[in-house]
């Protein structure tokens, strides 16, 4: 259920008034553009409803959300977005402002996207029985195209192994959640605002290069959680994670394991033989779908959905 409060502190009253939480349970996006229409996200679908955002709307939100200190949000604001109470997540465009090549700020902000922070409790329970084996995690890449689910259903793996599995008679272990985009745990002031578990530690906005390796030398956890590899250095120290006998859990953008062996960028991970299973998400029937579950070992579907 979405936390109502804490986005209807932050809206002003011409955009508050377009919603209508109890029926909109599937809202997922406010996207609101000075001068344009304001676009609602509801599920697959979207709403385009006739109130025109201004300027003073979009100033009137940047105000609440930093508790009208916007520059206190300076090192979020380079990144792109604010994360607020709750954990929803306001994405940020306007004019970038360069310094030595790298983003120092955005004015003249002119566009935001509020995404709307979900969880679904247990959404994982009926895959991981494929993550277990002998009471250990195995290594487990998610692949997904965009917008089925991926991060949702990741979050509830790490929950589901920190917690412990009853189920599977799986006491739980330590975990760690490397979270560079603040959208695993969505902290809010370093405190996640999601349900991550009770053996969970959460780096955030710490590159997962970086990342991985401190969590390993500070936190000594069973298990490293991240989301979406995608660069020679996450290879890396994915690989050294597993030499140092921690268990990887992670995601990439895709459509089948066929994606994770034609990529360059993979080739280390596969030749290594780093990942022992894979869950293979699609929408068909839904966001979350499973398509199927592969072993590489065995180099054999071993589910179907």
């Amino acid at each position: 259920m979405i936390n109502t409060k804490d986005i209807n502190n932050m809206l002003p009253e011409g955009i508050r008034n377009l919603l209508n939480f109890e029926k909109m349970r599937s809202l997922q996006e406010i996207r609101i553009k000075a001068g344009k229409k304001t676009i609602l996200q509801i599920g697959e679908g979207e709403v385009i409803t006739n109130y025109i955002a201004t300027l003073e709307d979009i100033k009137t939100i940047l105000q609440r959300i930093s508790n009208y200190s916007i520059y206190a949000y300076d090192d979020e604001i380079r990144q792109g977005y604010i994360t607020i109470k709750g954990g929803h997540r306001i994405g940020i465009c306007g004019t970038c402002v360069i310094e030595k090549n790298n983003v120092k700020t955005i004015k003249e902000i002119a566009s935001l996207n509020i995404r709307i922070c979900t969880q679904i409790i247990g959404c994982s329970d009926r895959i991981m029985n494929f993550i277990f084996e002998e009471k250990e995690v195995l290594n487990t890449i998610i692949i997904s195209p965009p917008r089925c689910g991926k991060t949702t259903l990741l979050r509830d793996i790490g929950r589901n192994i920190s917690d412990g599995f009853k189920g599977l008679n799986f006491s739980g272990k330590k975990v760690c959640i490397i979270d560079e985009r603040s959208e695993i745990a969505s902290c809010y002031n370093g405190i996640p605002q999601l349900e991550v578990g009770l053996r969970t530690d959460v780096l955030d906005s710490c590159p997962k290069s970086e990342g991985i390796m401190m969590g390993i030398r500070s936190m000594s956890p069973e298990v490293i959680i991240c989301d979406e590899i995608g660069t020679a250095l996450d290879m890396e120290s994915i690989i050294k994670a597993s030499n140092s006998g921690v268990s990887i859990v992670t995601t990439i953008h895709g459509y089948g394991i066929e994606d994770l062996y034609a990529r360059e960028v993979f080739k280390n991970i596969v030749e290594n033989n780093i990942f022992h299973r894979a869950i293979v998400l699609n929408n068909k029937k839904g966001v979350g779908t499973v398509h199927y579950v592969y072993d590489f070992k065995d180099k054999a579907y071993i589910y179907r959905g």
